[in-house]
């Protein structure tokens, strides 16, 4: 993994928006792995973490079926209801993470100031695993393998933005 700057990270508790473009299976499965690795670690207080959409396709619908289904078979249980992307998450969140460049490309253009533009860092940017992407790849249109592919990469991303994260808070 680079060096990443952070934003200021002053309050407590640290809050993360996961961002895809339908918030239906990359943005939540992360959302629920960063749940996990902050529940095993007993953070839960120091933590607030969500998922959205900059798409606004499915609205209040739970994940698509067969993330749910590969998630579960890693003992995570997905329930989060997808919503779209709001004016107020540049402000409410600390770190938006968004799955690849297309969807960094429209929270850019959404992102009222440079402020919060700062907040705005990529996902691939924590995965350190070897891959031939620079991008969690949407696995919506791909088979069994693209849905496991996604969640290896969301593990190795989660835990290593924890603890990047957490070192910084701890200091």
């Amino acid at each position: 993994m680079t060096h990443i700057d952070f934003p200021t990270l002053e309050n407590r508790p640290v809050k993360v928006l996961f961002v895809c473009l339908g918030n239906i299976c990359r943005s939540p499965a992360a959302e629920g792995i960063m749940r996990h690795i902050v529940e095993e670690n007993g953070d839960s207080r120091d933590w607030v973490i969500d998922s959205a959409g900059t798409g606004g396709y499915h609205i209040g619908q739970l994940p698509d079926n067969r993330m749910r289904i590969h998630a579960r078979r890693r003992g995570l249980e997905l329930t989060h209801r997808c919503r779209q992307v709001n004016p107020e998450d540049f402000y409410r969140f600390d770190l938006i993470i968004p799955m690849d460049a297309s969807n960094e490309s429209n929270l850019r253009r959404l992102s009222p100031t440079t402020e919060t533009d700062a907040k705005i860092i990529p996902m691939a940017r924590f995965v350190d695993m070897a891959l031939r992407y620079d991008y969690i790849p949407d696995p919506y249109y791909e088979g069994a393998e693209g849905f496991e592919l996604v969640l290896d990469l969301l593990e190795n991303g989660c835990a290593n933005l924890y603890h990047a994260v957490k070192s910084i808070i701890s200091q």
